[in-house]
Order: C-alpha cells, then sequence, then structure tokens
C-alpha cells in the first residue's frame, strides 16, 4: 500500500486564485497514481497520494525564500 505525499506552494497559476483547484489536484492525484500502477505495478485502490498546499512564506530554496529566489533567477535570465 504505497503513500504518496505531494508538497506544492499554496498559490494558484493564475492571478486571481491562491490555491491549487481541486481539478488539478485530481490531476495530481490520478498521475502519481498512475505511475505507480506503471512502475511498480501498485494497484490504483491501494494507492493513497497526499496533497499538502504549503504557504509561499514557508517555501525556499537556494538559500532564500521562494519569492526572493523567483526574482534573483528572473534578474539573472535578463542579464
Amino acid at each position: 500500500m504505497p503513500i504518496v505525499t505531494v508538497q506544492v506552494t499554496r498559490e494558484g497559476t493564475t492571478p486571481e486564485r491562491n490555491s491549487v483547484s481541486a481539478e488539478e489536484k485530481a490531476a495530481i492525484i490520478k498521475g502519481v497514481s498512475q505511475v505507480l500502477l506503471d512502475v511498480l505495478d501498485k494497484p490504483l485502490e491501494s494507492t493513497f497520494v497526499v496533497i499538502e498546499e504549503v504557504d509561499l512564506d514557508n517555501w525556499g530554496w537556494g538559500g532564500l525564500p521562494a519569492l526572493q529566489f523567483r526574482k534573483q533567477r528572473a534578474a539573472a535570465a535578463k542579464s
């Protein structure tokens, strides 16, 4: 019985949204479950997928909060 946890930042895919939609979550669950079926032969009905939305302020990489890292990366791409 696989249990997969997927963490995503709590932000929308468009400016007026601030979370992942129910449809997007359903697609994540379906896709992850299908990968486990295809790769490990785990039945869909025995696979659990947990989606955790993390506030953007609580997400970082490259030693920086996410928004600062994105700004730094965008500035570097313009150079």
